[in-house]
This record gives C-alpha cells, sequence and structure tokens, in this order.
C-alpha cells in the first residue's frame, strides 16, 4: 500500500521534469526575437553599403597599381634608353643632346638613383672616404658628378662637373674641355663616369688640370673590366693611363659591383710623352641594362 503513492510520485515528478525540459527548448523570449530581426533588417543596408566600398576602394588600389606599375616601366624604358645614348656617343654629342631637352637628364638620373639603390655600396662613399682620410686641403675635380654629392660630403675644395647644371655649384661642361687652369688640381676623380666613346679624352683632360704627383682615382662597373664577358682587360687599361703620364699605385677589384683605380700623375714632366693617337687605349663595353 506504501509503495504504490511513490511510484505515482516519481511519474509525476518525471513528467514536470520533461514539460519542463520541452518548455525550456521551445520557448524564445519575445523581446530578443523582435530585436534579432530588427538587427538583422537594420544592418542589412549598412553591410552592403560597406560591402560595396571595399569592393570600390580594392578596385581604386588595383587601378593605382597598374599605374604605378605602368609608370615605373615607362621612366625605366626611358633611363635605359639615355643610358645607352650616353655611352655610345661623344661627350661633345651629348652635352648637345641634353641642352636641347634638359629635362631628360633629370630622368636619367632619376633611373641612376634607382639603379642604385640596389647595390650593397657605392663607390662613391669609398671615395668620400679616401679624401677624409687624406686630409681637407686637396683640391678636387669630380668628372661627371650627379648630383654632386662627394661636395656635399667632404670639406675639400670640389670643382664639380657634368652635362647638364641643376645645382649653382655644377659647371655644365663637355668633361674633355673644362674650365680648370692647367695643374690647378690634386684629385680628378671619375666615378661611374667614364660613359662616351671618347672616354680617354675626359682622361687627358684630368692629366691637364692635375698638379705633379696629383692622385687619378677610377671607379667603374667591374663587368666593363671583365674580358670573359667581352669587357676590356684591366691590365690593357692600367697600360694606357701609365702612358699617359700616370703611375699605378693600386687596384681594388674586392667589391662584387665595381672596381677602383688608383693612379699618381707622374712628378717630371715628359715632353716626349705619347700623343693620344699613339696610345692603344682598350674599349670599355657600354654598361646597358636589362629589362626588369
Amino acid at each position: 500500500m506504501k509503495s504504490e503513492p511513490v511510484m505515482e510520485n516519481r511519474e509525476g515528478s518525471r513528467k514536470r521534469k520533461r514539460g519542463g525540459r520541452c518548455r525550456r527548448k521551445s520557448d524564445k523570449p519575445s523581446h530578443l526575437t523582435k530585436e534579432t530581426s530588427e538587427a538583422h533588417r537594420s544592418n542589412g543596408p549598412q553591410k552592403k553599403e560597406d560591402s560595396s566600398k571595399l569592393k570600390t576602394s580594392q578596385k581604386a588600389s588595383k587601378s593605382l597599381s597598374f599605374l604605378d606599375k605602368m609608370k615605373a616601366r615607362l621612366a625605366g624604358g626611358h633611363f635605359r634608353m639615355l643610358n645607352e645614348k650616353l655611352y655610345t656617343c661623344t661627350g661633345k654629342e651629348a652635352l648637345e643632346y641634353f641642352k636641347e631637352d634638359p629635362e631628360l637628364f633629370d630622368m636619367y638620373h632619376a633611373g641612376y638613383q634607382e639603379q642604385m639603390s640596389h647595390w650593397p655600396e657605392l663607390p662613391v662613399n669609398i671615395i668620400i672616404k679616401w679624401l677624409k682620410d687624406h686630409g681637407s686641403s686637396m683640391v678636387v675635380a669630380d668628372f661627371g658628378c650627379g648630383d654632386a654629392r662627394l661636395a656635399k660630403h667632404v670639406k675639400n675644395k670640389v670643382f664639380s662637373f657634368d652635362l647638364v647644371s641643376n645645382d649653382p655649384s655644377v659647371v655644365a661642361c663637355d668633361m674633355s674641355n673644362t674650365p680648370l687652369d692647367s695643374e690647378s688640381v690634386d684629385v680628378a676623380v671619375f666615378c661611374l663616369s667614364l660613359m662616351g666613346t671618347n672616354f680617354s679624352s675626359y682622361l687627358q683632360e684630368a692629366y691637364r688640370v692635375l698638379k705633379p704627383c696629383g692622385w687619378l682615382l677610377i671607379a667603374e662597373v667591374k663587368s666593363r673590366f671583365d674580358p670573359t664577358s667581352g669587357g676590356a682587360d684591366p691590365n690593357n687599361f692600367t697600360k694606357a693611363i701609365c702612358e699617359l703620364g700616370f703611375s699605378s699605385v693600386s687596384k681594388d677589384f674586392s667589391n662584387k659591383m665595381f672596381i677602383l683605380f688608383y693612379f699618381k700623375k707622374k712628378e717630371e714632366l715628359n715632353s716626349k710623352k705619347k700623343k693620344k693617337k699613339d696610345i692603344e687605349w682598350p674599349e670599355l663595353k657600354p654598361c646597358l641594362y636589362k629589362r626588369r
């Protein structure tokens, strides 16, 4: 008799629990349902608008990126054309060429600076250090000075020469005919600037303006002095300069991008020195850049 009520109570309890569970699963608060629905309705247009703006921004970014790439290719093409021109004409022809359109010179140097940005070390910096180590009293002639970086980083008196002058300190001229007096400078520098087909006349001009025992510093692209790939033999190049009236002090082949030559003008004046037509100058192949 006592067990039956217990069973009924248990069953009733189970039913109540089941019913409670069902109610908890199925019941959804009405206020949350309405708020969620309203949020979806209100955020829908905003999300579409944001998505549209994002797509527009992405398209604009792609368009700008494409234009930048095209401009870079166009600038690179102009640089390669101008670079080849400078290597395959005389200094006088190059001077006249840039006189007609000086902006081409700016275009060339912009491309040149971009190329130099890929070099791990710049030869002009080595020459700057050399000058600082040898004292500020030495007068310098910088043949093919570009942006006159050399003059801006040393205390020496520097005469800067190039085909076009965008700086009051730079003299525009043919480097085979500078306005300097004979035997008036202590150091002549050619930093990646032996570009014309008549480069030997630049070196003869350097000989003219240098004092006896004056220094001639030359930095050139290494491939121009690689006989295995059509470049000049550096020994033949050195021999020709020595015949001009210099003595070779040293060569630096340690850098993978360029070579440095150090010469000194012979102290004695050799009235019997060979004329330029008697010196066998090696041909320096043009340094032409490939399209990236």
